[in-house]
């Protein structure tokens, strides 16, 4: 049986648009738990990664945690720190799924 959150849950993703908010924060967030998981594998912590990274702890904490407007550069020095190497692929999206954004007209 559902809990009331599941339920709830099920009927806010027949909403196409929140769907789609969601889809796209679930993506933005696993970059920044897959830096996370590999830094606890190698069992650093974000002062030791962002001093191997050669930046701050606090910018890798918001790149785990809420990864907004990371640059590649960034990217290749976490990797390299973590003793990886940077993989960026383009994946077909899902059937059905736009790869446009629709513009809304804005009031004057």
């Amino acid at each position: 049986m559902k809990t009331r959150w599941e339920r709830f849950y099920t009927a806010q993703m027949k909403d196409k648009r929140l769907r789609s908010l969601v889809e796209r924060e679930l993506e933005s967030l696993a970059l920044g738990m897959q830096i996370a998981r590999l830094r606890q594998k190698g069992k650093l912590s974000q002062t030791k990664l962002a001093a191997l990274a050669e930046m701050s702890a606090p910018k890798i904490s918001a790149i785990e945690n809420e990864p907004r407007n990371v640059t590649v550069g960034t990217l290749i020095r976490i990797a390299n720190a973590l003793g990886s190497k940077l993989e960026i692929r383009l994946v077909p999206q899902k059937a059905g799924a736009s790869g446009r954004r629709r513009r809304t007209a804005r009031a004057a």
